[in-house]
């Protein structure tokens, strides 16, 4: 049976009576201006003010206002807030209202849109593997989940040319195992020695090489804000409200008896284009911010008091990747799968010009890119990532750089994992953070997990519980290797 909103909320607030403590952050004439939770507003103030555009003969579009109060607030409008979204409506639509808080509705900076879209099964965590299976699932499946009425079908450019890994002798072992665990799970994955890889893939210089993994099935890459855009049009035809504004603090209220008294999220301090500050009381806030997500856990206090279960931050933040774009007329054909070298250099196939997409990571901590902005470096293309594309591939020798962007990994600095679920003290905080590169392929079943957690109160699919917080607070790190 499905729980009511009333139970939803029950179930993250059991401590008792709660007392208002004002906002953190904020001056004192601001908190003045922000209109209180639940406080009485006047119809003709409402409605004078959404007409006095029309008198001023002035007509604009007028923005969705900021609720009052919501069963679930999402912070972050991207692929992961998006999918939560789908599927907590997709169950229940008329259930509970659900909110989804962006700052930036053209997703200028968001990690889902600025991604090259790969999806592939080749995981050394089976969690990973199962996430990216379902998505495969679904994304096959797609017309069916999320077309709209009076709209066309979605497409989202699925391309089935899947993964090659390459990896030296030293690895060959590690590889093999990792392979043996992914199709055991169902991922169609094939082992290649140097034969075989000659053979199906003859534009490769072997030199260096002793096995490869292919995925013949379920991977490629895929168009990330056609999958969004989707997302979100089904989304808005369900009745959830996508809401233009920033997250600036959360009210905090004391529950609890004399002499053991908590924190509570009570309400979210949200601020809206115009500079103007509300508030939004929620049942539960589900973090969903991506590379900022660090930041909005700290507003929680998360990781800045010292409260027990309050001192163990949660440890994402923003990392800039660079991806360019080359042309190579002769460069390898269209069974060309997403090429992982050995030294972390990728490529894949852009259309059908003889356009590649390429990039790696920095190898160090001393050459991560410096984050307040999206400038590219294009020094790192012509010293690490094009000696590297050539070596492996020659015919990559005469391949001409034509353009490039940055974007941001929510980089998990712990264990480059997901986290996921309640946070052991602010338990109506939910979080959705840290995947290091690979959200926009397991975005769907991560938002299917949370649904099921917030509804049913367990996983009933993918079992992701060891990826909750605990881990972090017991030091207890779930490494993925095969970070891109």
């Amino acid at each position: 049976m499905l729980r009511t909103s009333y139970q939803i909320f029950r179930c993250f607030n059991r401590r008792g009576l709660l007392w208002k403590q004002s906002p953190r952050y904020l001056t004192e004439d601001e908190k003045k201006d922000i209109p209180a939770v639940g406080k009485y507003r006047s119809p003709w103030k409402m409605f004078r003010k959404e007409i006095k555009d029309y008198f001023d003969e002035n007509i604009t579009p007028i923005e969705p206002e900021i609720p009052l109060e919501t069963e679930a607030l999402i912070i972050g409008g991207g692929a992961i807030g998006s999918s939560v979204a789908f599927w907590l409506k997709q169950r229940n639509p008329k259930g509970f209202r659900v909110t989804v808080i962006e700052r930036d509705p053209g997703y200028t900076q968001a990690s889902s849109m600025l991604a090259v879209g790969g999806i592939r099964h080749q995981f050394s965590v089976p969690e990973n593997v199962q996430l990216s299976m379902f998505t495969s699932v679904f994304l096959r499946n797609i017309r069916e989940y999320l077309s709209v009425l009076d709209s066309d079908p979605p497409d989202v450019q699925f391309n089935h040319q899947g993964y090659l890994f390459l990896v030296p002798e030293e690895r060959a072992e590690y590889l093999s195992q990792s392979v043996e665990m992914q199709t055991n799970l169902g991922a169609k994955i094939r082992l290649m020695n140097r034969q075989m890889l000659a053979q199906k893939f003859p534009w490769l210089n072997l030199d260096g090489i002793a096995l490869g993994s292919y995925g013949m099935e379920g991977e490629g890459w895929f168009d990330p804000w056609l999958l969004v855009r989707a997302l979100k049009a089904k989304n808005i035809s369900m009745g959830v409200q996508y809401v233009k504004g920033e997250v600036v603090d959360f009210d905090l209220k004391e529950v609890g008896l004399p002499g053991k008294k908590d924190l509570f999220l009570d309400s979210t301090v949200i601020k809206n284009p115009e500079g103007q500050l509300f508030k939004c009381r929620m049942s539960y806030v589900v973090n969903c911010a991506g590379p900022w997500a660090g930041q909005i856990a700290r507003m929680a206090g998360i990781g800045v008091r010292k409260e027990e279960g309050l001192s163990t931050p949660l440890p994402v933040e923003p990392r800039k990747r660079f991806v360019y774009v080359v042309h190579c007329p002769d460069g390898p054909g269209l069974e060309t799968p997403l090429t992982i070298d050995t030294t972390g250099v990728y490529f894949r196939r852009e259309g059908l010009g003889g356009y590649y997409l390429c990039g790696a990571s920095p190898n160090s901590e001393e050459e991560e890119p410096d984050t307040s902005n999206l400038d590219v470096d294009y020094d790192f293309y012509e010293k690490h990532v094009w000696p590297a594309l050539a070596y492996r591939v020659p015919k990559f020798e005469v391949s001409k750089l034509k353009s490039a962007w940055a974007g941001f990994y929510d980089y998990n600095t712990f264990d480059q994992n997901l986290v996921i679920g309640p946070h052991p003290y602010h338990k109506n905080m939910v979080f959705a953070n840290g995947l290091s590169g690979h959200g926009i392929q397991h975005a769907i079943p991560i938002g299917r997990a949370l649904m099921e957690l917030l509804i049913d109160g367990e996983y009933k699919t993918i079992n992701l519980s060891r990826f909750e917080f605990p881990r972090l607070v017991d030091n207890e790190p779930i490494q993925e290797v095969a970070i891109v």
